[in-house]
């Protein structure tokens, strides 16, 4: 069967080489001149530093064989994503832990202290059943934190009022009333060694995959294919007629220093005021490396235009119900299949997009066989 597969991202690359193993012919196309989508990495020329193209990506998973996985394909060093904040002035971890919580109201908490003091002086505990972004805030960790760590962030993130955002884009960050400052709580964390795209292009050395970089979607690919698999924008597809799927993009705005700029991985910028959202300097994200230089991004959202590179959809009222038109759409499709963040139109971490694609892949497979 000959399979034609739509973007070289995690999604497209993982089924491509399990579609392969199992005998298919294989042909993915790639619009742009790299393998990885977001993920893409490269070295910079001028001071050796692997530089996490459109943003940085943390590997963090709980699901061992997805991990066992891209271990096959790449040796992934250690790493810890310890954040730092920024907010009136003043430097603090982040996830909000107890230190953050010690350092902002100048106590010495002990846990159960910070405990009681957030629960009975500082939590909403009016609010029952939030409903929005805000109120979860509120309710979580009360007025003070919020507007300190959360609110103008928030508002620069998502270029819309917390108050319209649904509380569970909150619910998945943590508080802590201990000293740990992993910002991820998986199992399993690390970044390869030699970056994302090299472990993508390992995935997709097989004999049975054809890879054609710089090459747009064209409509007689899926004349020549037995089958399609989208791994691109769901609305993209059907040439945005319906009308166009929302997303956040993000601006980079690269700059280098010799030395270390600010002696962290991510510095995050709650006040408003500050245009950018936060600053990475990526040769904190191979602390196993040792450079002279440095190379850094003041990254920032705004809504995504036509010709911008799609990042984070924004699922609100207006996108879910114009989602299910397309949703419908995509089930009527003969021959195609839709597949990863972009084609699913959610935001997925790397693991779940592996999960997924490999899961897809074994049920294509045994339904074929």
């Amino acid at each position: 069967m000959h399979i034609f597969i739509i973007g070289a991202g995690l999604s497209g690359a993982v089924t491509a080489r399990t579609l392969a193993e199992a005998g298919h012919k294989i042909t993915v196309v790639e619009s742009r001149d790299h393998l990885a989508g977001n993920c893409h990495t490269a070295r910079c020329d001028q001071t050796g530093v692997m530089v996490h193209h459109y943003g940085p990506h943390i590997f963090h998973t709980d699901d061992v064989e997805v991990w066992d996985y891209v271990n096959s394909f790449a040796l992934f060093r250690p790493y810890r994503n310890r954040v730092k904040s920024t907010v009136d002035g003043a430097v603090y971890s982040l996830p909000v832990n107890l230190h953050t919580i010690n350092q902002f109201f100048g106590k010495t908490f002990r846990p159960d202290e910070a405990r009681a003091f957030i629960e009975e002086t500082q939590a909403d505990r009016t609010i029952t059943d939030p409903q929005s972004f805000e109120e979860q805030a509120l309710r979580f960790v009360g007025p003070a934190l919020y507007e300190a760590f959360f609110k103008g962030y928030t508002e620069k993130q998502w270029g819309c009022s917390p108050r319209d955002l649904p509380a569970s884009i909150l619910k998945r960050l943590p508080l802590r009333f201990n000293y740990d400052d992993n910002y991820f709580a998986h199992t399993f964390q690390g970044m390869p060694e030699a970056g994302y795209t090299a472990m993508v292009a390992a995935i997709l050395d097989h004999p049975g995959i054809d890879l054609h970089l710089n090459t747009p979607y064209s409509e007689d690919m899926a004349d020549r294919a037995d089958h399609l698999i989208w791994t691109g924008p769901l609305d993209g597809y059907f040439n945005a007629k319906l009308g166009r799927l929302g997303y956040r993009t993000l601006d980079f705005e690269r700059f280098t220093h010799e030395g270390d700029y600010q002696g962290c991985a991510v510095m995050n910028y709650g006040d408003a005021e500050v245009p950018w959202t936060r600053i990475t300097e990526h040769k904190h994200f191979a602390p196993w490396e040792s450079h002279e230089g440095s190379v850094l991004y003041r990254e920032s959202a705004r809504a995504c235009g036509e010709d911008d590179i799609p990042y984070y959809p924004i699922r609100l009222v207006e996108e879910k119900a114009l989602l299910s038109q397309y949703e419908a759409l995509a089930a009527a499709e003969d021959g195609v299949s839709f597949l990863g963040r972009l084609g699913t139109y959610r935001y997925l971490d790397m693991d779940v997009t592996i999960r997924e694609a490999l899961n897809f892949a074994r049920r294509f497979v045994a339904a074929r066989s």
